[in-house]
């Protein structure tokens, strides 16, 4: 069973919840988490808002297609990411916004760094998400804190490698299931995460599903104000296999979901190469690379010009 942890007991590092922990991130690449500081309320607000962007008509929510750009920030179509390539693209939408970065520093001609679109409606969308978006970091960097404990590193390890991170939010739009989905569709097809800890949030509608070591599928579901976290392939590689990355997939249901992980990455020149080693590996680097593979968008390798366009 997927460990349930309380935030307040992982700050104290109650010692049974440290060792759910461990077993967590060991065995599982899945927690529970639940206390934090950001409500129930405040998760389901946020989802609505992103519901009401998610139900514009599609001309509205094109003023922000990121497609039009080098990058992953603003409304992604269906259709338009396909995480496995054995899959079709996956049928949801998904809305995208990052760290924002000083033009003049040197890290902004990366386009993981590429200046945010906003939409013009729904009335306050910006500030609703780019709230969130902080308080989620401070949550996601508090859980790393302990993961350091964890695998006994000091538990600022993680500290200044966030500094400037390569953090994405993303609200999802599960659609109730189309009716020409065949075994190949998906609402996002089954895919390991990228980065290092992702965060999320969910309306409480069933979907995802996570693979577990002997290759059955089980069901993950958690309340609004409840956090499930997984781990992507560059802590599991950064921390020599500690820490598992588990691959999960959505196929979707007859109810529409709605669902918002911050994918919380570290900064572009962080070495993730596995501790110890001799070599080196760029964050930056790994998440480009991953990215493009993935938006359907980003294949050609046209995104300095395009993020040049976006940011003029």
């Amino acid at each position: 069973m997927i460990p349930k942890l309380d935030a307040q007991k992982i700050k104290q590092r109650d010692a049974d919840t440290m060792a759910q922990l461990k077993l967590g991130i060991e065995s599982y690449g899945f927690l529970i988490v639940e206390n934090t500081y950001i409500s129930s309320a405040e998760i389901l607000t946020v989802i609505d808002m992103y519901r009401a962007f998610f139900h514009l008509d599609p001309f509205e929510k094109a003023r922000v297609d990121m497609a039009q750009t080098g990058s992953n920030r603003g409304w992604g179509a269906p259709q338009s990411e396909q995480v496995d390539p054995k899959a079709n693209p996956d049928y949801k939408e998904v809305f995208d916004c990052g760290f924002e970065i000083d033009a003049g520093d040197p890290m902004a001609q990366y386009y993981v760094y590429a200046p945010n679109m906003w939409p013009r409606t729904p009335n306050g969308f910006k500030d609703m998400i780019t709230g969130y978006y902080v308080k989620s970091m401070g949550v996601a960097l508090d859980l790393l804190s302990a993961i350091a404990d964890v695998l006994e590193c000091d538990s600022s390890y993680f500290d200044d490698k966030f500094s400037k991170p390569m953090a994405l939010l993303r609200g999802n739009y599960y659609p109730a299931r189309p009716s020409w989905a065949g075994e190949n569709d998906y609402g996002i097809a089954e895919h390991t995460d990228y980065g290092c800890v992702t965060l999320l949030a969910s309306d409480g509608i069933a979907g995802l599903e996570a693979k577990t070591t002997s290759g059955d599928w089980i069901a993950i579901t958690a309340e609004p104000g409840e956090f499930i976290i997984n781990f992507g392939e560059m802590l599991e590689i950064w921390t020599n296999g500690r820490v598992r990355a588990t691959p999960h997939r959505v196929r979707g249901t007859s109810q529409e979901r709605i669902s918002v992980p911050l994918f919380f990455n570290p900064n572009y020149d962080t070495n993730v190469a596995p501790w110890g080693a001799q070599e080196t590996v760029s964050a930056g680097e790994h998440l480009t690379k991953r990215f493009n593979e993935t938006y359907l968008h980003l294949k050609d390798g046209s995104q300095p010009k395009a993020v040049a366009k976006l940011a003029s």
